[in-house]
């Protein structure tokens, strides 16, 4: 099994991953949009119904981009630390990640509800715009390839892919693409039920994800090891899921309580 890969020069390779980037957040902002247009359009009385330049839509959306800005240089920088002992303040401007970025951003979410006094949930109208933008950045980053630093470590198995070192390895970016596909197929067949309590489905996601990148991570090459020789992101991932469990688990005992209940 032979996927196809053409290397690209360096250069070529980081504007090629900043066409996607941004092609991602287009798609993310966009999808949003038209979800939630959707949602308000089927729920009038959902309170999720003021527009995208509300004032409640506008405090949320400035509490995920400060938030995810913070956390994806910082993870990043967690990450990657002799990048800053190397370029200084520049390293800022020389990664990012998603993991930071999603933590960063649901923090600052909870941080700018709390301020402006929302007390409904509106992280599930994020999940199709996540995921859609998770397959499209990705792309970004597997056709830069070796310039990204997203690839795997060397296997034999028969998907290994050549980036252009005359190494086989693991195409890590496209196991994130099809993590992000079989999420979005999981939640078109469950959000019907889990929808019964709001917030449960972000909720799923959000630790599926750190899940996801806690296992993957494991055959992605180790910039800086930590204790138990686990990444930045990894111990990021880990303690993401030990804060956040409990608050799942409470969600998943209200649907199970409200299974119960007389129809």
């Amino acid at each position: 099994m032979n996927i196809p890969y053409f290397p690209l020069s360096a250069q070529t390779a980081h504007i090629v991953h900043f066409i996607f980037e941004w092609l991602a957040l287009i798609v993310g902002v966009q999808s949003y949009r038209l979800i939630k247009k959707h949602y308000v359009k089927n729920n009038p009385n959902s309170p999720q119904q003021a527009g995208i330049l509300s004032k409640e839509s506008f405090v949320v959306a400035i509490g995920c981009i400060l938030g995810a800005s913070i956390g994806n240089k910082l993870l990043f920088l967690i990450e990657v630390p002799q990048a800053w002992s190397k370029f200084g303040v520049m390293s800022l401007a020389l990664g990012q990640t998603i993991v930071g970025g999603m933590i960063g951003g649901l923090i600052g979410i909870e941080i700018a509800k709390k301020l402006a006094g929302i007390r409904y949930s509106t992280g599930d109208l994020f999940i199709v715009p996540f995921c859609l933008g998770l397959i499209v950045g990705r792309t970004g980053c597997y056709l830069a390839g070796l310039h990204d630093g997203t690839y795997g470590v060397a296997t034999s198995l028969p998907w290994g892919i050549d980036f252009g070192d005359g190494i086989l390895r693991h195409p890590t970016q496209l196991y994130d693409m099809v993590w992000a596909m079989t999420m979005l197929i999981f939640f078109y067949c469950a959000y019907p039920k889990l929808k019964a309590v709001s917030g449960l489905s972000f909720k799923v996601l959000f630790i599926s994800y750190m899940l996801w990148r806690l296992l993957v991570d494991g055959i992605k090459p180790v910039p800086y090891a930590y204790w138990f020789g686990l990444s930045g992101i990894q111990w990021a991932c880990l303690l993401a899921v030990v804060c956040y469990l409990p608050f799942v688990w409470r969600d998943v005992r209200r649907l199970m309580w409200l299974k119960k209940q007389p129809q």
